[in-house]
């Protein structure tokens, strides 16, 4: 495919408040260690690391625990010897790439739209892997081509279609989607509409959302009630976060 995406867009946000609810929003399993099976604090790549081999994404704390035990040379999750250099990781993506895994396509076209493991920078490629990834049902995959098209980074402006990508990886749990619904709406000065979507992303984490919500609060268009139950939905999802290993880690420097 090109850069030119033909999802639908015609189901926008702009239908009232009602709208932001209606959007489901399940748990995210790439959200969650596969290890110890808890969500990962967000922003999720200061916290955790998807390996190569299984695109499986395990927490720090998780990490650290495998290195304690001797398991420093491979995969903690399936105890795939890890990569020798970015060739070889390049190679078991693509692998996996080949047998239509969407988390695979979606790390290879972030790693061709920044240009990293040794891949020369290529934003088309980055977005066809994207769209493929999407069509297989990859959020993560439909927030990249919502932050793409919305800011117009590497393609066209074409907000109506970033907007769209960005309500179907919220309806598929991706908290980070539905915070930037939020910040559409914030853009339209839908106010109201904005803050239904962080509350639902503060209560999943997101302290941008919580933030956001304050700063509403702070302008007249929030609140006090809106931003202390988003306040302590939050905390709760906070502490659901944490374990002694992970704190730990932090401590250490993961």
């Amino acid at each position: 495919m090109s850069n030119n995406d033909t999802s639908d867009t015609s189901d926008g946000v702009d239908g009232g408040v009602e709208s932001a609810e209606s959007l489901e929003h399940p748990c995210l399993e790439s959200g969650t260690c596969p290890i110890c099976l808890l969500p990962i604090e967000i922003p999720v790549e200061h916290h955790s690391m998807v390996n190569v081999c299984c695109m499986k994404r395990v927490c720090n704390g998780c990490i650290l625990a495998a290195h304690r035990r001797g398991i420093l040379d491979k995969c903690a999750f399936c105890r795939t010897p890890h990569p020798r250099d970015d060739a070889s990781a390049v190679a078991m993506i693509q692998r996996r790439v080949d047998k239509g895994d969407a988390g695979a396509m979606h790390f290879l076209g972030e790693t061709y739209f920044l240009g990293g493991l040794g891949l020369a920078k290529d934003v088309p490629r980055a977005i066809d892997l994207f769209t493929r990834a999407a069509e297989l049902g990859s959020p993560d995959a439909h927030l990249s081509l919502g932050n793409a098209y919305y800011t117009a980074d590497g393609v066209e402006e074409d907000k109506p279609r970033g907007i769209h990508h960005w309500q179907q990886a919220a309806m598929k749990g991706h908290v980070l989607g539905r915070h930037d619904l939020g910040i559409a709406e914030q853009d339209k000065a839908n106010y109201e509409l904005a803050v239904q979507h962080w509350m639902i992303s503060a209560k999943m984490g997101c302290e941008m959302s919580l933030t956001g919500i304050k700063e509403m609060f702070i302008d007249g268009h929030a609140t006090k009630a809106q931003y202390f139950d988003a306040l302590k939905g939050y905390q709760d999802a906070a502490g659901e976060a944490k374990s002694p290993q992970r704190k730990e880690a932090k401590r250490l420097g993961m």
